[in-house]
């Protein structure tokens, strides 16, 4: 088998980014016992920040203990100032242009995924593990409720499955939803909810999954099969997509040729989801090793061996938590018709009319029902996006000719 050389890649704005990353890398010193005899595993840590989340300054992410440094053959930090060696010497070029370069590595998510991307192909790392900086390498079960907490080997697990495969993703649990607890009355009722959450959905977020999320107080729990019978599936091809998450994420990038740019629109999320819109011709395991998803950053005493007993449910009567969900509907229906062009384009007309309905419908009783104004920006950002979604389609283009362009200088 001989040696790998394995890329851990995060796109961050949060200063805990690096205790997550300390979690991964003990996590990883207890199982490198585990590794068959002849795997020679050399990680690198490939780290694109983003100053404006949090109102950091570089040295809040690059200013590592020397431990952390000392786990990495290389550690390697992206910033605004200071991209990768090739992608100055890419910009400078005249063969590419202006255009070509912000659709992949323009500002937003899928921009700051595409520099780690690309820097993990520039040190010619062999696979690239995505991890996010709210999520920690455990699983939680929900027995009588109560918590059982299991430690999980995230790389290893990947490292078992991906030589053979392009892709492999695994399971989340915990926070994964920024839906709560809706207590309904008469001028807002589940019905109401339901139709709304079918407008804004897709394949993922849907209405089965939100109903039953309410029920478990908006968390998650790992499933006990998983965990005790773990084995790799295959992911299915689903309306042209093979759905994956952005994070517990890895890929091989033994022929970089083979491997797709992250996109949103602009101002947008979905960069996932629009990287699985390329994966059909791929092939894409789902491997049994959990994340917890801390999305609400309740529970950052975890990584320092704190493990609740209980989860607290997530409900309306936080502004945090409000402030979140208003954010992620907003999120999605920005991303809504650009998916629906690529994965349903001959019913594509119909598909908005009937969005547009079932929104005008139900965001004013949304709004009125919590009384706050901030859901009627859904309706301006649905009519803002649907207006503009061939040239969003045109840009999601371009960012897939553009890599192909980037990756064959490079190789």
């Amino acid at each position: 088998m001989g040696r790998i050389n394995l890329g851990i890649g995060l796109a961050t704005g949060r200063k805990s980014f690096k205790k997550v990353v300390n979690a991964y890398i003990n996590g990883w010193n207890e199982t490198k016992k585990d590794l068959p005899h002849d795997m020679d595993v050399h990680p690198s840590l490939f780290v694109s920040y983003d100053l404006d989340y949090q109102n950091a300054k570089s040295t809040d992410f690059t200013n590592l203990k020397q431990e952390t440094v000392d786990a990495f053959d290389r550690v390697v930090f992206i910033g605004a100032k200071n991209a990768s060696r090739e992608l100055e010497k890419i910009q400078k070029q005249s063969a590419f242009s202006s255009g070509e370069i912000k659709s992949v590595f323009g500002s937003g998510y899928a921009g700051k995924r595409n520099a780690v991307l690309f820097s993990a192909i520039e040190y010619q790392m062999d696979y690239l593990l995505f991890l996010d900086d709210d999520e920690y390498p455990m699983a939680v079960t929900n027995n009588k409720n109560s918590c059982l907490w299991s430690g999980q080997q995230v790389l290893l697990t990947h490292l078992a499955e991906i030589a053979n495969v392009d892709y492999t993703n695994g399971y989340h649990c915990g926070y994964i939803s920024p839906i709560p607890q809706l207590s309904f009355g008469k001028g807002f009722n589940a019905e109401d909810f339901r139709l709304f959450i079918e407008a804004i959905s897709n394949d993922i977020i849907n209405w089965d999954n939100i109903k039953r999320l309410m029920n478990t107080g908006g968390v998650t729990y790992a499933s006990i099969d998983v965990l005790t019978q773990p084995k790799a599936v295959e992911v299915p091809l689903k309306n042209g997509c093979r759905f994956i998450s952005g994070a517990n994420l890895c890929i091989n990038l033994k022929d970089p040729q083979r491997s797709f740019p992250f996109y949103n629109p602009p101002g947008a999320r979905g960069e996932d989801t629009f990287l699985s819109t390329m994966l059909n011709e791929r092939k894409v395991l789902k491997v049994p090793c959990y994340t917890f998803h801390d999305g609400f950053s309740l529970y950052n005493h975890m990584l320092e061996g704190v493990l609740p007993i209980h989860l607290s449910a997530i409900t309306e009567k936080s502004a945090q938590v409000m402030t979140r969900f208003i954010n992620a509907c907003i999120g999605w229906i920005r991303y809504k018709p650009l998916l629906t062009y690529i994965t349903q384009h001959e019913k594509y007309e119909a598909s908005m009319q009937k969005i547009n309905d079932a929104l005008n419908k139900t965001v004013p009783l949304l709004s009125e029902h919590f009384d706050d104004n901030r859901f009627m920006a859904i309706l301006t950002e649905f009519d803002k996006y649907r207006k503009n979604v061939k040239r969003h389609y045109s840009s999601y283009q371009l960012a897939q000719s553009t890599w192909k362009k980037v990756i064959e200088h490079i190789v």
